[in-house]
């Protein structure tokens, strides 16, 4: 009888501790956890040219310190082909990335048709948000004209200039003067941006009492010098001040805001297959990221995706006769060519909504990702 007693109490005394253990976990599972903040700001940074062996090479050069990409929460990858070509150029991947939309190599916002498409910082321009875009070539260029403008042909530069009058934008940093003020039209958009609200400069320093409102800097006749001929700081510290003035704007506007930056000169160094020039560019241009990751960690709703429109030289990082004692046989850089390849580049996301980039997306997805965290 003692014996049943005691085995009926270890029974109940196991009971317990299961009821007791499932309770606990049930209470755990109700507590109330911090709602991940919706979207609110986003800055879109493009890396133009960028692909993975030229970040490997940049963190090689470096004796392989931590870049500030390598802070990225999730990693994804895209697929960079055109409508018509395997290969495609940096307007119509700036058009993929700006709009969701594939189109011919050249195009600039526009679709196979030739007909306009919205891109995102159009739609964030629509949902009363602050907007911008900087870069190192110029502001005309195909990656940030495919923000701003709609035209048939990438070299339309006169005409994309004018759709930034025509815009909304709150701040535009990067080159171009010519084709503001040296026009073959002989019209003066500096000056109509000027009558327009815009605080216009050739340089940062010109801006140092703006903080909020309009502002745009020309600050090169085309593209501004590359970090090897003497660009210095410009990428990281424009985007320093883009973010100053959109984030007083969009207080104002009681909304957020959409940036993107874009690292122009990686491309040019990758198509001159000089690797010292793309380690160079690719230094800057995370000099620029680390900003923008320690912006997203400061204020709640931001989301940071970096990523490139397409791979440029086709570098690879090699062992020539398949020896891997490196004494004998050390890696070399190789590019395979002096224009652009058609391989993935990769995707860094970070902050508010950045987990919805952890995957393989065509270059059209990450746009209609965008509008989608912001509209929802």
């Amino acid at each position: 009888m003692k014996k049943i007693s005691k085995t009926l109490r270890t029974v109940i005394e196991c009971t317990l501790v299961v009821l007791i253990g499932g309770l606990l976990i049930s209470l755990i599972n109700h507590i109330p956890t911090e709602k991940e903040p919706e979207v609110k700001n986003i800055i879109f940074m493009i890396g133009d040219g960028m692909g993975i062996s030229h970040i490997t090479a940049t963190m090689i050069e470096q004796d392989y310190a931590p870049l500030a990409l390598e802070r990225a929460e999730y990693i994804g990858l895209q697929k960079t082909y055109s409508a018509n070509n395997l290969i495609t150029d940096s307007a119509a991947a700036g058009t993929a990335l700006a709009a969701g939309t594939k189109t011919y190599n050249g195009a600039i916002g526009v679709d196979s048709d030739k007909q306009p498409v919205e891109n995102i910082r159009e739609v964030a321009e629509r949902l009363g948000m602050a907007t911008g875009v900087v870069a190192t070539y110029a502001v005309t260029h195909a990656t940030p004209a495919s923000f701003v403008g709609h035209v048939e042909s990438r070299h339309d530069q006169d005409r994309i200039a004018k759709q930034f009058l025509d815009s909304d934008i709150d701040v535009f940093f990067g080159g171009g003067q010519k084709f503001f003020s040296q026009r073959a039209d002989s019209l003066d958009l500096v000056a109509k941006l000027q009558e327009k609200g815009y605080t216009m400069s050739t340089s940062l320093e010109g801006l140092a009492d703006v903080h909020s409102g309009k502002a745009g800097i020309l600050a090169a006749r085309k593209g501004l010098p590359s970090i090897l001929k003497g660009r210095d700081t410009f990428l990281p510290d424009a985007t320093t001040k883009a973010l100053e003035i959109l984030t007083a704007n969009a207080k104002a506007a009681k909304s957020g805001f959409f940036l993107m930056v874009e690292g122009s000169q990686i491309d040019g160094e990758a198509h001159g297959n000089n690797l010292e020039g793309v380690v160079a560019e690719i230094l800057d241009f995370d000099a620029a990221v680390k900003i923008a990751f320690d912006y997203a960690d400061t204020h709640p709703g931001t989301l940071v995706v970096v990523t490139a429109d397409h791979e440029t030289g086709g570098l690879t990082i090699i062992n020539n006769n398949n020896r891997f004692d490196v004494a004998q046989n050390p890696y070399e850089y190789h590019f395979s060519t002096g224009g652009h390849s058609g391989g993935m580049v990769p995707i860094f996301a970070y902050g508010a909504g950045a987990d919805a980039f952890s995957r393989v997306l065509e270059n059209t997805d990450i746009p209609t990702i965008m509008k989608s965290l912001l509209t929802e």
